[in-house]
């Protein structure tokens, strides 16, 4: 690696300063993606500021049907929450399937989100779950936040501090992993709320996570699996690579999509 500075601020505002004081600086969560980019000598940041230490950014809150989660909450942490076990088990689950353990007990929440990899499975539940990014000078709508294959709004020296959202009435997430890097080749995120139906898919678009509008449609009308059997999913605009078509991704997408309802 390059030679680099390291920084272990103990609050937000000491995070905040050390990252604007230095332009090059990068924030370091848990590690599992800028690391072995800065391994592989495709990162070269003149300072690590370490977010791992600073204790406001961890945990798991329930305020009535709020729930809010610290950006420096573990994969673990949040998979083996009782609380998210009880009010959002879509979630607890989603997170007990990232990774290996090795992975789960140093990725964090908030470095997924910030980092927005196509093929992450965080993205697709924040959308899914119409959760707020709270970050250290304002609040972002998961709809607002995703803009494109590693790209958030998020602006230089803006740090994520929390996510918050409404306990769905149901949810839960399915997803088809790579066998070798355990990555979603296509993800799907249902959750059912009081205003209707919401449906994220992540690992297949080729512009990042993105919400499907008449899957939607039909779970609104029809709670189940077999809403699903009446809609087409396109192949336009999906990633074709070596791992798979884009038209296997749609296949898939409808497959994940039914088995997330039918588990939820």
């Amino acid at each position: 690696m390059y030679e680099t500075n390291y920084h272990r601020p103990s609050t937000v505002e000491e995070a905040v300063a050390l990252l604007s004081a230095n332009p090059d600086a990068k924030p370091l969560a848990g590690g599992q993606t800028l690391i072995p980019t800065m391994k592989q000598r495709l990162a070269a940041p003149s300072d690590l500021v370490d977010l791992r230490h600073i204790e406001a950014l961890r945990g798991i809150k329930l305020e009535g049907r709020r729930i809010i989660i610290g950006a420096a909450t573990t994969h673990a942490e949040v998979a083996g929450s009782e609380a998210l076990q009880s009010a959002c088990p879509g979630l607890a689950s989603l997170a007990a399937h990232i990774g290996d353990p090795h992975v789960r007990h140093m990725g964090t929440l908030g470095g997924s989100v910030a980092n927005n990899d196509p093929a992450a499975d965080y993205p697709s539940a924040m959308l899914a779950l119409d959760a707020t990014i709270h970050t250290s000078t304002r609040d972002i709508k998961a709809d607002d936040y995703f803009t494109g294959l590693f790209e958030t709004a998020l602006d230089e020296g803006e740090i994520i501090v929390a996510v918050s959202f409404e306990a769905p009435e149901k949810a839960a997430y399915a997803k088809f992993a790579n066998p070798a890097s355990l990555y979603a080749m296509a993800g799907v995120f249902v959750a059912r709320h009081g205003a209707g139906v919401r449906v994220a898919v992540t690992g297949a678009g080729s512009d990042g996570v993105f919400r499907q509008g008449d899957m939607e449609a039909a779970l609104s009308a029809n709670w189940s699996p077999a809403a699903l059997d009446s809609v087409t999913v396109s192949a336009d605009d999906l990633m074709d690579d070596l791992h798979a078509s884009a038209a296997y991704r749609a296949s898939l997408i409808k497959t994940m999509a039914k088995r997330a309802v039918a588990a939820a």
